[in-house]
C-alpha cells in the first residue's frame, strides 16, 4: 500500500476527484516532488478499490493541470510546477476575488480564464 490517497466513501466528492485533488496537493505541499513516479493506474485503482478509469481520469486531469507527466515505459512522474511571476500570481488572486464575490465557482472562474486565453 502507498497510503497515497485516502478515500471518504460516503462523501459527495466524486472519488476520481478526490484523487486528483490529494494528490495535486501534495505536490503543491511539496510531499510529491520533481519526477516522484505516482503508482500506475492498476496498482492505484487496485489499492482503492476502483475502477482504472477513474484513477487513469484522475491522472489524465493531473496530466492536464500540468501537474504530472506520463510517458510509454516511463510510468505517470510529477513535473515540477513553473514558477509562477509575481504579476500572474497577483492577476491570479484578482480573478479568484473577482469570481468568488460574483458567486462563481473555481471551475467556473477557470473556465473564463480559458476561454479568455488566445488560441
Amino acid at each position: 500500500m502507498t497510503g497515497l490517497v485516502a478515500l471518504d466513501r460516503g462523501g459527495s466528492v466524486p472519488p476520481f476527484e478526490q484523487v486528483r485533488a490529494q494528490i495535486a496537493a501534495q505536490i503543491a505541499a511539496g510531499y510529491l516532488v520533481d519526477g516522484t513516479r505516482l503508482p500506475s493506474v492498476r496498482a492505484l485503482a487496485d489499492e482503492l478499490g476502483l475502477a482504472a478509469g477513474t484513477v487513469a481520469r484522475a491522472y489524465q486531469l493531473l496530466e492536464e493541470a500540468g501537474l504530472v507527466h506520463t510517458a510509454r515505459g516511463a510510468g505517470t512522474r510529477v513535473v515540477r510546477p513553473a514558477d509562477v511571476p509575481q504579476e500572474v500570481a497577483d492577476a491570479a488572486h484578482a480573478l479568484a476575488v473577482a469570481a468568488r464575490s460574483a458567486g462563481l465557482s473555481a471551475d467556473q472562474a477557470a473556465a473564463a480564464l480559458h476561454e479568455a486565453w488566445p488560441a
